[in-house]
């Protein structure tokens, strides 16, 4: 069984990435389902309906999230309508939105997918791993997926140390910094500390640079645009079934990356 996870999608330059290297993606890589991190979808922060249906129709099975996925204040109206986009399990439980789902795939085998903010250097959160904890002792799947959405890579990596053969796969999104950390945990977790981001490669972390570098060498508020033109393409295959547990790196740093790779394999 073949999973793909796709980095924090950031915006129409984002989307339009997704949108070219998945047809090639699942077709050479037989991918079975399909995950990613939706919270900067529309233009580059939160969701909305149209952009969630783009996803979709571009092949995404799953959406998970993170602190921004309700910067559209629409969100809060419909997401319990789309059982398929996640937010945060650590959120208060007041807060709208499904928190995990269980699919079936191929072998008769069942997937429970759900998605978790740290705290470090965050805005006050619930306790992630009591949150998981909880979570996992009331429901149970063949293999489990873990979207941790936080700052730090030390609390990125003690979350996936404390789980490490409690759950199968955790991947680490939220800087938009894709790491070359990828690796099986001594228990047999699959972990990599940030997948990275799918939008522009000329830009700071997927938006333009001119108020980014503003902000910083001035402290003043910043109203941050998605920025466009040429893009890059962060994602992890995972491969899991009774004798094969793998975990890939996917990075096309340029469109002109991704055709020379699509013309090579």
């Amino acid at each position: 069984m073949k999973i793909l996870f796709i980095g924090d999608i950031v915006g129409k330059t984002g989307r339009a990435s997704v949108k070219e290297v998945l047809p090639v993606l699942f077709k050479k890589e037989n991918i079975d389902y399909t995950i990613a991190n939706c919270e900067n979808l529309a233009h580059g922060n939160g969701i909305t309906e149209e952009t969630i249906q783009e996803m979709r129709q571009a092949g995404i099975n799953c959406f998970t999230s993170g602190n921004h996925i309700f910067d559209k204040k629409a969100a809060l109206e419909f997401i319990e309508d789309y059982p398929d986009v996640l937010r945060p399990l650590n959120y208060p439980p007041s807060v709208p939105g499904n928190t995990y789902r269980i699919e079936k795939l191929p072998g008769n085998k069942t997937l429970l997918i759900t998605n978790l903010l740290g705290r470090a250097f965050m805005p006050p959160i619930d306790c992630p791993f009591r949150a998981l904890e909880r979570l996992l002792e009331e429901k149970k799947a063949d293999y489990i997926f873990v979207d941790f959405h936080a700052e730090a890579t030390a609390e990125k990596a003690a979350f996936a140390n404390y789980f490490d053969g409690k759950i199968d796969i955790v991947v680490g999104t939220h800087t938009h910094v894709q790491t070359a950390d990828e690796r099986m945990l001594p228990n047999g977790t699959l972990f990599i500390t940030d997948v990275g981001m799918c939008g522009a490669s000329d830009s700071i972390i997927g938006v333009k640079k001119e108020g980014a570098i503003k902000r910083m060498v001035t402290g003043l508020p910043q109203r941050f645009e998605p920025a466009g033109g040429d893009w890059w393409f962060c994602a992890v295959i995972v491969e899991l079934d009774d004798n094969i547990r793998s975990i890939k790196r996917i990075f096309f740093k340029s469109k002109k990356e991704f055709e020379e790779w699509r013309l090579k394999n």
